[in-house]
C-alpha cells in the first residue's frame, strides 16, 4: 500500500481547518500588510467586546418572554473601570441587590440561572437568551425546575455563588461572557456549581465554554449543560469530581441513519 503524498500546499490546507494564525509569512522583518491589518482588526473587536454596554433590560425582557421569573442585580463594581481594575468587586453583590434577593429567597428549590456580563458583554447580549431557550426545556423534561433567572451587571463567575446562597438554590448555572480572543470576541461560557456558597474556588465548578456561532452551538451546549446539571444533582457534586461524559450520551441519543 502506497503512502499518500503530502499535500503540495500544507499551510493552505491547515488554514482551512483552524482560525489560528498559521504561516502568515513576512515582508522583510515584519508581517505582510494583510496579516497585520487582520490582526489589528481582530484586536480592536476583542477590545470592543470588553467595553460593549451590557443590555440587561433587553435580556430581562427576552427571558421573561420565555415564561421565566427574572430579577436584575448588580455587583459592587459600579463602573466598567472598577470592574476591570478590581475583580474582587465583581464577586460581591451590592447592598441593594442582596436585599432584593433576600426578599425572594426560599422559593428557589431547583436550579438558578445567573446571566452575567463578564469580560464580553457582547457575547451575553447575543447568545444568552437563545441558549436559555434551548436549555430550559431540557431541564424541565428531566424534572429539574428553574427557580429564577438573575441578570447580573458587573459580574464575575463567583458572584453566582453569593446569588445562589442567598436564594438557597440547589445549584447555579452561570452564563457569562468569556475573555475575548482574537478569533472569538463573543464567546459565552457556562459555569455550574452545586450547593453554591461564598468562598468556593474554581475546582468546585464545571465549565462549558466556547459557545458562539463558530464554536459550540446552542443545541450542543444546552445538551452538555443539562447533562451536567442532572448528574450534579444526582451525585451532589460539581467540579473536578464530576467528569463530563455527555459526549457518549449525545452519541447514544442520535438516531442511526
Amino acid at each position: 500500500m502506497k503512502t499518500p503524498a503530502p499535500p503540495s500546499r500544507p499551510l493552505e490546507v491547515l488554514r482551512e481547518l483552524t482560525p489560528a494564525r498559521v504561516g502568515l509569512g513576512r515582508s522583510g522583518a515584519s508581517l505582510p500588510t494583510d496579516a497585520l491589518l487582520a490582526f489589528t482588526l481582530d484586536h480592536a473587536r476583542a477590545r470592543d467586546a470588553v467595553h460593549t454596554a451590557f443590555d440587561a433590560p433587553h435580556l430581562a425582557a427576552g427571558l421573561a418572554g420565555l415564561g421565566l421569573q427574572v430579577v436584575e442585580v448588580s455587583s459592587q463594581a459600579q463602573s466598567r473601570r472598577d470592574y476591570l481594575r478590581r475583580p474582587d468587586l465583581g464577586r460581591m453583590l451590592d447592598v441593594e441587590s442582596r436585599r432584593t434577593l433576600e426578599q425572594q429567597s426560599g422559593g428557589a428549590d431547583g436550579v438558578v440561572i445567573v446571566i452575567g456580563d463578564g469580560l464580553s458583554p457582547a457575547a451575553v447580549n447575543v447568545h444568552a437568551v437563545e441558549l436559555v431557550r434551548q436549555l430550559a426545556p431540557r431541564l424541565t423534561e428531566t424534572g429539574i425546575s428553574v427557580g429564577r433567572v438573575v441578570v447580573a451587571s458587573g459580574a464575575r463567575v463567583a458572584l453566582g455563588d453569593e446569588i445562589g446562597a442567598v436564594l438557597a438554590a440547589r445549584m447555579v448555572v452561570m452564563l457569562i461572557g468569556e475573555r475575548p480572543g482574537l478569533s472569538a470576541p463573543d464567546s459565552l461560557g457556562a459555569y455550574l456549581t452545586f450547593a453554591p456558597r461564598i468562598g468556593l474556588t474554581d475546582e468546585k465548578r464545571n465549565c462549558v465554554s466556547n459557545i458562539h456561532r463558530a464554536g459550540l452551538s446552542y443545541e450542543e451546549a444546552a445538551f452538555k449543560i443539562a447533562w451536567l446539571v442532572r448528574e450534579a444533582i444526582a451525585r451532589e457534586i460539581t467540579g473536578v469530581a464530576l467528569k463530563d461524559e455527555s459526549g457518549a450520551a449525545l452519541i447514544a441519543a442520535k438516531p442511526i441513519d
